[in-house]
């Protein structure tokens, strides 16, 4: 199962290191391929690469999906139409941008056509007690009372409803920052829009987001 969660909090809790997408080491401890070297690959018929791309990004490309469509469920369908249409084109692939600004460009278009289609209004998924549905709940693991547990989940319930209540810009400029840890010009080049545009957007969303958690997290302005 792969965990999904808003990837929001983290935009009024000051944010958590994230390594950079595509950075990684391999078991000997020296540096992985880099996902334009695995592309590469792909275009020439290597499976195993796109094997490797896809267990790299898998994950994140279905937290992001699930965050902006507020639905576990879809974001693992079209996390898998990510990744098949990255296979699709791998022939015309041509390693003048990152890897990443590609993967999440494509995962931003197809979450915004799903959230358009009339039939599949956004949804917020409440979570039930022992995190099913693909969601991972923001309670402490060793928690013992009720009381913490039933905070944790309504804090997450809301969270939910705020991500899904944001414009579609400004959700997508939050979890790719936030949850994802792209940079500002990553995102901007996902989104179409220069860095300041990208800090407008995350700034407006937190604001929002601390709004809206003001009762439940205790803070002032």
């Amino acid at each position: 199962m792969i965990h999904c969660v808003p990837g929001a909090v983290a935009a009024f809790a000051g944010g958590a290191s994230v390594m950079k997408p595509g950075t990684q080491l391999s078991e000997a401890g020296g540096m992985a391929p880099s996902d334009e070297d695995l592309m590469a690959r792909v275009r020439e018929g290597d499976d195993l690469a796109f094997r490797e791309l896809f267990e790299r990004h898998a994950g994140a490309i279905v937290r992001y999906c699930a965050g902006f469509l507020g639905n576990a469920a879809r974001a693992e369908e079209v996390a898998q139409e990510v990744f098949l249409r990255v296979h699709r084109a791998r022939g015309r692939w041509e390693p003048r941008a990152r890897f990443t600004t590609w993967l999440y460009t494509i995962a931003q278009n197809l979450c915004r056509n799903e959230a358009r289609r009339p039939e599949r209004h956004l949804m917020v998924e409440a979570v039930g007690p022992d995190g099913e549905g693909g969601s991972r709940e923001f309670a402490d693991p060793v928690a013992s009372t009720g009381d913490e547990h039933a905070a944790a989940s309504e804090l997450e319930h809301r969270l939910r409803g705020l991500l899904a209540g944001l414009p579609p810009a400004q959700r997508a400029a939050l979890l790719l920052s936030r949850a994802e840890g792209l940079r500002y010009e990553v995102i901007g080049e996902v989104l179409g829009v220069s860095e300041e545009a990208v800090k407008s957007l995350i700034f407006r969303a937190t604001r929002s987001l601390r709004a809206g958690l003001k009762d439940l997290m205790g803070t002032g302005q």
